[in-house]
């Protein structure tokens, strides 16, 4: 038994050293992964300024050491104590380089295990003038307050100038300015929008030179449409909505409020001023559109705006008397110019152009006019004047496929009367409808109240009926099918279907109607009007005419005894021979660098 218990113990002895040996080996081949290190990225700083170059560093088998290097050369080393987190930061004073020099730094951090994380860098860039400050702005504006250049705003939720609480419950009132050259960003996860209250004003005044930029937060390249909310302003200017509280809000219900009897009612300016990647929908065929105006006032100035590539329509009136000027609607998803509800203003020099596969699921127009919703008799009714306008369909060519769901140059319909002078349409699968579906827009065009006077339509070459758009049951229903409420809807353009041929505009079927008007022509191509190809092709376009052609859209003047708002031209379209958007205007917003 003694000498059992003896060998049993030196087993036991054996076993012990076996699995210590063991255990210390499973230990030493012990896997850990690599330290990584997340950087502070980009920073930048004038001469002078302190910034800070920080990482955040991860080691399962715990620090050794972080080795940071300078533009490839030695900056710093920390011995570490196996912490399996740290944070590093360390502070660099900018040094005297030119504007643009950028300084490089890199961060490894090495384990216990003597394992080595990737090279990590931060980049600092030497500016001339500090970074500017980001501003989160929410809730309500109160009073006098200023935006400047030096810093960029950003608008989280809706924003409101003023305050109404109900229509005709006014709480607060502001007044908020814009410097020149003052960026503004929408917050995307809460569609920040801007919205100017009644009796409230905005005063965004730029220049040429420094324009005033609403636009996207995001980063160059990742931007989209419907990123942030929009500008919307309300005026006390009349309309033709019921005297109902509710009718007098903007459509959605997000508490805009619009209406009044003050027809010169001011609520501020705007000039030089751009409206990227904005409009959000509130409910189905209600949305917030790039610029949208309830019942703005005449006092109110309107100069030198562009709206890019918006989610629903880039300029939409609700009523209202304004009057505007020198506006660009560049590649939006709906309607370029949008009319309702009363709207008695006066525009004039004015461009749309559009994105080949761009556009709405209601179908996307030009022009769309309507005097309400349902066609009534209202007053005032949809009356306004425009002139000289550039309507520039997605289609530059037949070999441009477009997305089906184009429509008009200009679709005026439910009871509008507004009128059309010395205007160019081309590139859209028709010109003009006149639509009465609801209301009467057949016979306010007989009776003269809608008007079109130096109105050029042009066709695309090889696309279509006699160069203009498809035939009518291709352009309203493929294959022919029938649409119910569509049996009283007025075609214009160079080639009538048999079957359209019998409606007709007092006693003139809708191609002798147009004619008949002053200066109005319809051409088969777009190849002889003077017309740049780059108003179809990416980058710049080029606006100004070439003068000479055989088709030239030089040598209209325009109407006489129009308001004295409008400026006596001798062409038909937005430009001549001077391009007004020149310095200002961008069309290839995706790539601005605007947070710097």
């Amino acid at each position: 038994m003694k000498l059992f218990t003896n060998n049993l113990f030196k087993l036991m002895a054996v076993l012990t050293v076996v699995s210590l040996a063991f255990s210390s080996c499973q230990k030493e081949d012990e896997v850990f992964p690599l330290p990584t290190v997340t950087s502070s990225g980009e920073l930048a700083g004038i001469a002078g300024a302190s910034v800070t170059v920080s990482a955040s560093i991860s080691a399962p088998a715990g620090l050794k050491s972080i080795t940071v290097l300078k533009n490839g050369a030695a900056f710093e080393t920390k011995v570490l104590a196996g912490e399996k987190a740290y944070t590093y930061t360390s502070t660099y004073v900018v040094e005297s380089l030119a504007a643009g020099s950028k300084v490089n730094f890199t961060i490894q951090a090495t384990d216990n295990k003597n394992q080595i994380s990737a090279l990590v860098p931060v980049v600092v860039t030497v500016t001339a003038t500090p970074p500017k400050q980001i501003v989160t702005v929410t809730g309500v504006i109160e009073g006098n307050v200023t935006w400047t250049a030096n810093k960029i705003y950003k608008l989280s939720g809706f924003v409101r100038v003023g305050e109404e609480a109900t229509y005709g419950t006014t709480t607060k009132v502001g007044n908020l300015t814009i410097e020149a050259g003052t960026v503004i960003i929408g917050e995307r996860a809460t569609k920040g929008a801007l919205i100017v209250q009644r009796g409230s004003k905005i005063n965004a005044i730029g220049t040429a030179a420094a324009p005033i930029v609403f636009t996207s937060e995001r980063d160059p390249g990742t931007r989209e449409p419907g990123d942030w909310g929009g500008l919307v302003i309300c005026g006390k200017a009349p309309n033709n909505l019921p005297d109902a509280q509710a009718s007098r809000e903007l459509e959605g219900g997000y508490g805009a409020f619009h209406g009044g009897t003050d027809a010169a009612d001011n609520s501020g300016t705007l000039k030089y001023v751009r409206l990227e990647y904005a409009g959000i929908p509130i409910n189905p065929n209600q949305e917030v559109n790039s610029l949208t105006m309830g019942s703005v006032g005449s006092g109110t100035t309107i100069d030198y705006v562009q709206a890019s590539y918006g989610l629903d329509d880039s300029f939409e009136w609700f009523g209202g008397t304004v009057n505007a000027k020198h506006l660009i609607a560049y590649k939006g998803l709906d309607d370029d110019f949008d009319t309702d509800n009363g709207f008695s203003g006066y525009v004039q020099f004015g461009i749309g152009i559009r994105g080949a596969a761009i556009a709405d699921q209601s179908g996307s127009n030009g022009f769309e006019c309507d005097n309400d919703a349902n066609g009534s008799a209202n007053t005032p009714f949809t009356s306004a004047i425009f002139a000289n306008m550039s309507i520039i369909g997605a289609k530059g060519s037949s070999s441009v496929a477009i997305d089906p769901l184009f429509q008009h140059g200009a679709q005026l319909r439910r009871n509008n009367k507004q009128k059309i002078y010395n205007t160019v349409i081309t590139g859209y699968p028709y010109g003009v409808y006149i639509d009465s579906q609801k209301g009467s827009a057949k016979a306010n065009a007989a009776a003269g109240d809608i008007d079109l006077g130096n109105v050029v339509l042009a066709g695309v070459e090889g696309w279509g009926t006699n160069g203009w758009g498809l035939n009518w049951s291709v352009a309203v229903k493929p294959m022919g099918v029938p649409v119910p409420g569509f049996e009283n809807m007025t075609s214009l353009n160079t080639g009538l279907s048999t079957g359209l041929t019998a409606f007709t505009i007092g006693t003139a079927v809708p191609e002798d109607w147009f004619k008949a008007l002053t200066g109005n022509k319809l051409v088969a191509t777009q190849a002889n009007l003077g017309l740049s190809s780059t108003l179809w092709s990416a980058g710049r376009p080029t606006f100004t005419l070439t003068a000479g052609t055989s088709e030239s859209l030089i040598g209209a003047n325009l109407k006489s005894g129009l308001p004295a708002f409008f400026e006596a031209t001798d062409y038909v379209g937005a430009f001549k021979s001077t391009d007004w958007t020149a310095g200002w205007a961008e069309f290839a917003p995706q790539a601005v660098v605007y947070i710097k």
